[in-house]
């Protein structure tokens, strides 16, 4: 989801930065209307830093979601508890999807490149509902690949949840197959979603500035049916959210709870077995608080940006300042949005537990470390204040 690294290429390099010259705003309007005229709207100023910031997002995003593929897949391989294993199979898929998420978008910002940006004739032909290709898949893969992950997360903390809380009631009922038929369904209900425009329910326009595109948020001609749209993505995605973090909640206090209750005891293989099965269940769902919070973080500004925007147009209650500042508000939205396929994969290369064990390790080694120095000292320090306080030192 690069589209956001794009500069306005149907205007100036600057339109970017709402803080821009206002003379030299005027000036480039002038030179490129001057270039439309001519039928030509490629710039000959070079591209300032654009591509670089695109081309280093994509590189950071496929290196980042490969490492964390290969991760899974080694662990998937060596999986033998089944919770586990299902809990690694949505979490591949998690990262599968981010990983595609982040090439198709990247790939058709970098098209734009490459062909010199959008003219102001598909921009304003889209605008008036008319059909663009290319806005209409970029848009709609912004919203598939924007709704799967917020989806995952949700159905991978519902599991959790019932793993945690009715272990037995997870073991009947979770199973590979299921998993499997889970996952279809998440990424068509995501496909149905995104493909609503083409039954006349919404539609897809580029946005501000004309960069990339996305559901109609800010027109004058905002109807029922893009309200309807931006409503059912935004609820779709700020719902998932809210019932990852209801599950997350649940296990992570069933889980302290079990912690406080357990009472020493001699070792035996079955306390063992116990005791694996709850790192595997800590382990997961520390990974699972990591990737709700990431989700939240990146994506609620875009759902709930969007949502207002929408309101206020349908209202006709945005005047030029309003809609420049909702805008920006989207624009910042959405490059935050596209932080999440970054930092997925990121979240469980950094949060498993062999990483966890040797953070735990390091920090105790030094805090035992800083505790040793601080007894030596107050030692020392004793020894001395009782050597003053001895009757040969006071004679």
């Amino acid at each position: 989801m690069l589209a956001m690294n794009h500069y306005n290429l149907s205007g100036p390099p600057g339109a970017l930065d709402p803080l821009s010259n206002l003379s030299q705003w005027d000036t480039d309007m002038v030179e490129m209307e001057s270039l439309a005229h001519q039928g030509n709207l490629t710039s000959d100023r070079p591209m300032s830093g654009g591509p670089i910031a695109a081309a280093l997002s994509m590189t950071l995003g496929v290196i980042s979601n490969i490492v964390a593929l290969f991760i899974l897949a080694n662990a998937y391989s060596h999986q033998r508890r089944r919770s586990k294993a299902t809990f690694l199979l949505f979490a591949s898929s998690l990262v599968l999807t981010d990983f595609f998420g982040h090439i198709i978008p990247g790939a058709l910002v970098l098209r734009l490149y490459l062909s010199g940006g959008v003219f102001p004739e598909a921009v304003a032909a889209s605008s008036n509902g008319s059909t663009d290709p290319m806005c209409q898949f970029l848009g709609g893969s912004m919203v598939f690949f924007g709704l799967c992950p917020l989806f995952l997360g949700c159905a991978m903390a519902a599991e959790r949840c019932l793993g945690v809380t009715q272990p037995l009631l997870h073991s009947s009922l979770v199973t590979t197959t299921r998993t499997k038929l889970s996952l279809s369904g998440i990424w068509l209900v995501a496909l149905c979603v995104a493909l609503l425009p083409c039954f006349q329910l919404g539609s897809y326009t580029y946005q501000h500035p004309n960069s990339w595109c996305f559901i109609k948020v800010l027109a004058n001609d905002t109807q029922e049916a893009d309200v309807a749209f931006v409503t059912l993505f935004s609820g779709l995605g700020l719902t998932s959210l809210g019932v990852a973090l209801v599950c997350n909640t649940i296990s992570g206090l069933t889980l302290v709870l079990a912690r406080l209750r357990r009472r020493p005891s001699g070792y035996s293989s079955s306390h063992s077995h116990r005791s694996v099965a709850k790192s595997h269940d800590i382990e997961m769902v520390v990974q699972l608080v990591g990737i709700m919070v990431t989700s939240c973080i990146c994506w609620s500004p875009l759902l709930i940006f969007g949502l207002m925007s929408v309101m206020r147009s349908y209202r006709g209650s945005i005047d030029k300042a309003d809609m420049a500042t909702y805008e920006t508000l989207n624009l910042m939205g959405v490059r935050l949005a596209s932080w999440n396929q970054i930092l997925d994969p990121w979240v469980y290369i950094l949060l498993r537990r062999a990483v966890l064990r040797k953070i735990y390790l390091i920090t105790k080694r030094q805090a035992d470390l800083n505790g040793s120095v601080l007894r030596r000292w107050e030692g020392n320090s004793f020894q001395s204040k009782s050597s003053e306080n001895s009757p040969v030192n006071r004679i």
